[in-house]
């Protein structure tokens, strides 16, 4: 074996090991996907294995793969660490938007806690939704958050890094005294005539109205007129309660005092939840982040109920994988 393999080789064997998709890792690491390839086959003849198993439908790792893989990740943290050792400035803390207290993001966040030592600090923010947070991580106030990766404006995408970790499933708060409060599970259909809210009208949540418009077009489902952005628990119990509302929202949600949280279902709607990140982003807790990702979503996090429903162009993206 080649005692001086290359970090590049590295970088590209563990982009495709978390993606498991060479299209999708090329993309990660913004070269060509022949290119990503070669780099494969190099590692592969350095090292004498063979790290995947690739077929026309899927990208597998190896048991060679999945040795190598713990290493090259450990690789790959002493180098980002060597390189801010010498970037003249301090470790600084990592700045995680999670939306919520209750989220995918804030369970990842906790995990990735977990993971790190007291040296490495990652502190909370809570953006009411991913359109909003996406402008702060442009302009360099966050690093990291979490949310519906293609329901942003597709330039604004364009400029940041993102892997999808979970499909959440969909669900609608109701009234305890709504007459479907009873049910298990709430078939769309009986949702016909029903006005739900969906954030329309706050332009930090853009990408979880354009959801529920899919997914409400042709079933009878009424998005509640525009209101401003809610801020608070509190007030927004108080703003739901008054007018009524049901809400659509995720299986990950807060409790509200009065309310039931009841999965939808027949078919079962999903939402998409990347992680997104600045470019060229390099930090410790980045990668407990998406350590902590990989080993929540190990269960069913990316699991998809047969005749599910996903929003576009997510699930025009399914088709073609």
């Amino acid at each position: 074996m080649n005692r001086d393999l290359e970090p590049r080789l590295l970088r590209a064997f563990t982009a495709v090991a978390d993606e498991l998709h060479f299209t999708r890792a090329a993309a990660r690491l913004y070269v060509a996907q022949q290119a990503l390839s070669r780099d494969i086959r190099r590692l592969e003849r350095e090292l004498g294995a063979e790290l995947f198993v690739r077929t026309t439908r899927q990208v597998a790792l190896t048991a060679a793969g999945e040795r190598l893989l713990p290493y090259a990740r450990r690789v790959l943290a002493a180098q980002d660490d060597l390189a801010a050792a010498f970037s003249g400035t301090e470790r600084r803390p990592l700045l995680v938007d999670v939306g919520a207290p209750v989220s995918t993001g804030s369970q990842v966040l906790a995990e990735a806690r977990r993971r790190l030592g007291p040296e490495t600090e990652l502190v909370a923010r809570f953006h009411s939704g991913l359109a909003g947070a996406a402008v702060e991580l442009l302009a360099g106030r966050l690093d990291v958050s979490f949310g519906r990766a293609h329901g942003l404006d597709p330039a604004v995408l364009a400029r940041l890094e993102h892997r999808l970790i979970r499909y959440e499933r969909i669900a609608v708060v109701l009234r305890e005294d709504h007459a479907l409060a009873r049910c298990a599970r709430i078939p769309l259909s009986a949702l016909a005539g029903e006005t739900l809210y969906a954030a329309a009208g706050n332009e930090a949540t853009t990408e979880w109205t354009d959801l529920a418009a899919q997914l409400f077009a042709g079933r009878g489902i009424a998005m509640a007129e525009p209101f401003p952005e809610i801020e608070g628990d509190a007030e927004f119990i108080r703003v739901v309660t008054k007018r009524r509302w049901s809400v659509l929202a995720s299986e990950v949600f807060t409790h509200l005092p009065g309310t039931v949280l009841r999965p939808l279902a027949e078919p079962v709607p999903l939402s998409p939840v990347s992680i997104l990140w600045r470019k060229g982003l390099t930090h410790p807790g980045l990668e407990a982040l998406h350590t902590a990702a990989r080993t929540l979503a190990a269960a069913d996090w990316l699991t998809r109920p047969p005749g599910c429903w996903l929003p576009r162009p997510e699930a025009d993206m399914v088709l073609r994988d």
